[in-house]
């Protein structure tokens, strides 16, 4: 084993508390002063079903899960449906945190399992394995020892104890953290828990070699998920109203949204469906206020109607769209990358919105104040998309990344001295969609404003918002409404930083695209490509549209051929970069993933290695390859 990396996974039945333990050591070790970053894995259900997350812990900078994991903390499931006999049809749930999870325990790997729930003689061949890979297993009794406190969920409490001592690790830290969210009696408890089964396992003979790194950082660090970013960017860029309807993994950015804007005299509602939400962030945005919502793959497909209502009327507003597998419910609970089509083309007409995909945490916090301000300046439709790997990752990022001014600006309103100088129809109307700006923008009053213009319909209008279908006003309309596309390109390539990333050497043979959550994958298998004498370098787009042609293009032009990475089987957007640029069909081929787990570093590199290098294999990985267009 390394000495500058750890990855450890949790593994239990969901209602177990096992997200929440994995956060706290999550927190423990970033708190020590290394880099951090999580995956979690968890069954469409309230209680019971496999569920795990995997923490990776280095002294340098960690992009993404590793491959495979170091040290396996089985807890059992206590909320198990069907453990009867391991003949129910699901298996027997409660010994599933031993056998799904050993396929990917590395060589020389740990156990740490609770033998108060589980019983390695019903797993299948596991002695035969444990030998063969040189595993170090650690059977505990956990369960007993919380009993013997009173309460069963804190065999969590013992089992990190348990993990602290095997990997020299001191118990300080958690007793902090309890401190921050617990207190009394049961804080009290805790800790005794801590301490009794830390040192109860200090006094076992070990015999492994695993340790946790050590590390140190400049600065001081957040532990953010991608749904944190959306809704902190969305705050600081000045939103003050969300509505929505829960569906996962949107719902977690509308909770921390509900959570936070109370407190600085913003309004949050829950409503009855995703139409009705995104209806009421339309009205909000309307009467002045910035406003959002948001919803996952089945939701949003019902926000097309008010989506369409907000491109006519022009009315500025943000939606979220946190993808996950389907089509239909699919996999509520696992990312893929197959909403892009959907979120670009759906609305009917010719309709126009911005589309922002943030690759990391840090760029899903930029991007959503980007989104605020594109939409608020361009009275535009912006949609921030993320899925359910980015959305519910933790990942430790410097907090002075968050540092910045908070921007309560509306955009392109005229203030009522304005008004009296903006173009009038004859009768005094103030144009309100006026056919003739430059950039699109037909500056809007708000109301409540003297002499302002309020009208606002579905559907095509005149200058002053009154029903038209002359083909002059339909032409010159249209016209106007698609110029800000060309206007919003221009404007984010004049801006001081790129939505888009560049990774590895400018020179390079060869290139890899991605876009979203997957970047940290790539640019790790960058890396390793780069060690092993590879010339490879990345480019993550963020910007689905407008797209950024001229960066894409240099690109493409500097590369011999380039392999698109993404989470879907009709590598939709190789098939939009195509469709803007279709000259680079035949140095485009595909490496796709659908199985509901996110890339990791390995399945990259040899996907690269086979399309690239000509390898006869197939992929050992649940990947698939598509060629370039001609091939």
């Amino acid at each position: 084993m390394t000495g500058d990396e750890l990855i450890w996974r949790i593994a239990g039945g969901s209602g177990d508390g096992i997200d929440s333990t994995s956060q706290n050591f999550t927190k423990a070790l970033m708190r020590t002063g290394l880099d951090v970053f999580t995956h979690r894995h968890y069954p469409s259900r309230i209680r019971g079903g496999h569920t795990y997350v995997e923490v990776r812990a280095a002294d340098h900078a960690v992009k993404s899960r590793g491959d495979g994991y170091d040290f396996l903390l089985a807890l059992g499931d206590s909320f198990a449906r069907n453990p009867q006999d391991g003949e129910a049809y699901y298996g027997n749930e409660e010994v599933k945190p031993l056998t799904e999870n050993l396929d990917e325990l590395r060589e020389g790997g740990v156990i740490v399992y609770d033998e108060g729930l589980l019983d390695t003689d019903e797993v299948e061949d596991f002695d035969e394995r444990v030998e063969e890979n040189d595993w170090h297993v650690y059977p505990l009794d956990l369960r007993s020892l919380a009993r013997e406190h009173g309460r069963e969920i804190m065999r969590n409490t013992a089992g990190v104890a348990a993990t602290a001592a095997l990997i020299d690790m001191d118990t300080g830290i958690f007793e902090e953290l309890m401190a921050d969210t617990m207190s009394g009696e049961m804080l009290e408890t805790n800790v005794e828990v801590l301490e009794e089964a830390h040192a109860a396992v200090s006094e076992m003979e070990f015999t492994h070699d695993l340790e946790v790194p050590t590390g140190s950082h400049d600065e001081e660090q957040v532990l953010l998920n991608g749904s944190h970013a959306v809704a902190y960017g969305a705050i600081d860029e000045g939103c003050r109203f969300i509505a929505g309807y829960p569906m996962t993994p949107w719902t977690d950015v509308f909770t921390i949204m509900t959570q936070h804007l109370p407190s600085i005299g913003g309004i949050s509602e829950q409503v009855e469906d995703e139409i009705a939400a995104a209806s009421l962030a339309i009205g909000a945005s309307h009467a002045g206020v910035k406003a959002m919502s948001g919803s996952s793959g089945g939701g949003f497909a019902l926000m097309s109607e008010p989506l369409g209502l907000a491109e006519m009327t022009e009315t500025p507003l943000v939606l979220v769209e946190a993808m996950r597998a389907g089509p239909s419910t699919g996999m509520p609970t696992k990312p893929e990358q197959g909403d892009l089509e959907h979120i670009l083309y759906t609305s009917q007409g010719d309709s126009n919105r911005v589309v922002f995909a943030p690759g990391t945490v840090a760029e899903a916090y930029e991007q959503s104040r980007e989104a605020f301000r594109v939409a608020y300046e361009y009275q535009i439709p912006v949609v921030i998309v993320i899925d359910q790997k980015l959305s519910g990752e933790l990942a430790s990022v410097p907090a002075s990344h968050f540092d910045r001014e908070p921007n309560p600006d509306l955009g392109s309103v005229l203030s009522e001295e304005e008004i009296q100088e903006a173009p009038h129809h004859a009768s005094g109307t103030f144009n309100r969609f006026r056919h003739d700006p430059e950039d699109g923008v037909s500056p809007r009053s708000i109301p409540g404003q003297k002499d302002g213009r309020f009208l606002a319909t579905g559907n095509e209008h005149t200058p002053q918002g009154h029903i038209e279908e002359s083909p002059d006003n339909r032409v010159a309309q249209v016209d106007r409404r698609t110029r800000k596309l060309e206007s919003i390109r221009s404007d984010l390539d004049e801006q001081d930083h790129s939505n888009q990333t560049y990774y590895g050497p400018e020179d390079a043979e060869h290139g890899i695209m991605v876009w979203g959550s997957q970047q940290g994958s790539v640019e790790e298998a960058v890396d390793r490509l780069n060690e092993q004498g590879e010339s490879v370098k990345m480019l993550g787009v963020s910007d689905m549209m407008p797209y950024p042609k001229a960066d894409v293009t240099e690109f493409l032009e500097s590369v011999d051929e380039c392999l698109v990475v993404e989470m879907n089987i009709t590598a939709q957007f190789r098939g939009l970069t195509q469709k803007e640029l279709g000259r680079f069909g035949e140095k485009m081929s595909s490496l796709l993933k659908y199985n509901g787990n996110p890339f990791e570093p390995a399945e990259v590199v040899e996907g690269f290695d086979i399309q690239v290098n000509g390898g006869d294999e197939p992929p050992t990985a649940q990947t698939r390859i598509e060629p370039a267009a001609g091939d």
